[in-house]
Formats: C-alpha cells, structure tokens, sequence
C-alpha cells in the first residue's frame, strides 16, 4: 500500500512517545504472542490474517484494532473457541492451556524468536548488483492468498544488493502448503521507478524480496 494516492500524508511518531499509547495495546500484544505458543499457525498465517479484514474495517481500524480482530479470526477459525466463546469467555481451562506461555519464559522466548532461515542445494540465481525486475504480485499458490511483495514494487526494475540465503517462502507458509524455502534478497529500487511523482526522484528504497518474486532484466 505504499505510497498509494488517497491514503494521505504519514505522520511518524517522534521518539518520546510511549511505546503503547493505550494500556490495551499491550495486552493485545502480550495476548497474541501468547497465542502463538499454541502452535496453531505460523507468522505468514497471522499476517494473512490481518490482510483478510474486510476493507472497510481495515482502512478504519488502528493498528492494534487489526492486531486483535485478526487474532479473533483466527481463534473461531481454527476451532479453538467459537463465536459464543470468544463472546462470553469461560472460567474453565481450555484443553490447549498445556501450551501457554509462562511469565518465567518470555523472555527467553522472545530472545529466541523464530528462525526463517534454511538450508537449500539450490545456489542463488541472483547475484549482487545485478539488475532485476519484479513479477506480478500474485500468489501463484493460494488464488488472493498471501504474498510478500509489495504492491507498490510489482514490475519495476531494481538492484541485487545483498543476499541472506534461502528463507521460508511465506505464499505457500501461510496456507498450510509447506515451507518451501527460497533464497531471499535486499533489492533497492529508485523512488522514481515505484511511483510517477516522488518528492525526491533520487531517493532508493530497500525492500527483502524472494527469489520467485524476480527475474534477470535481460529476460524481458
């Protein structure tokens, strides 16, 4: 959604603010991560998720609003509460309560995180500083599922600048279809390749792009 015409001017926060401007931001936090602990579904499936709010709700939720309604999808859609449920919460345990997440771990859990990189017999077909040009961003997979290209950089010519080996590949990750690895790459792109009347033409961009996602500038 980057620099899409009619969303209106971003306004970045400055740095004295408070990390959760509302005491429930941070409960929505704490309570989505402790969910995770489930093992009900992976990151890829909570960001498709958000991205599956209607429209109207997504253009006029928060960022913890999108955060939280997603998390409720999700829970009903995978069976863990139902709708009643998720309305009128229980006092009873939940049979996947086994799994919670413990205050004493949580530090060591997020320290940890969750690892994407793997290991690929396949060598890069990219190579650093050579010029490519993004695809279509579809997911070739799942019809309208989830993809990691941004819209704003779909067909348009970039250049390798790093390469971080092979990573998850999140189209097919947040459909249940498997990992998939491929390798993954920094492509920066000049502001005046991705939109018609930049501010300042001169200026790149860097975005983290899957392997599938690009082919050799040549190929055109």
């Amino acid at each position: 959604m980057g620099g899409r015409f009619g969303d209106g001017a971003i306004k970045p926060g400055s740095c004295e603010e408070k990390t959760f401007k509302e005491r429930w931001h941070a409960r929505v936090l704490a309570v989505t991560l402790a969910t995770g602990s489930l093992r009900q579904w992976n990151l890829d499936m909570m960001r498709h998720a958000r991205e599956c709010l209607p429209p109207k709700e997504y253009a006029a939720f928060s960022y913890y609003e999108k955060w939280i309604a997603a998390l409720a999808d999700l829970l009903v859609g995978k069976g863990i509460l139902s709708p009643d449920e998720l309305l009128s919460p229980s006092s009873q345990m939940h049979q996947l309560s086994r799994r919670k997440l413990l205050i004493a771990d949580v530090a060591d859990v997020l320290s940890k995180g969750a690892p994407t990189s793997r290991s690929v017999n396949a060598s890069p077909k990219f190579l650093v500083d050579q010029i490519v040009k993004t695809r279509r961003a579809e997911n070739k997979f799942f019809y309208g599922g989830h993809t990691r290209l941004p819209k704003y950089v779909e067909r348009c010519v970039g250049k390798i600048e790093i390469c971080h080996g092979a990573h998850v590949f999140p189209d097919t990750h947040a459909h249940d279809l498997g990992e998939r690895p491929e390798h993954l790459y920094t492509v920066s792109f000049l502001a005046s390749e991705l939109w018609q009347s930049p501010e300042n033409p001169n200026d790149t961009v860097c975005v983290d792009i899957w392997e599938s996602y690009m082919e050799p500038l040549n190929d055109q």
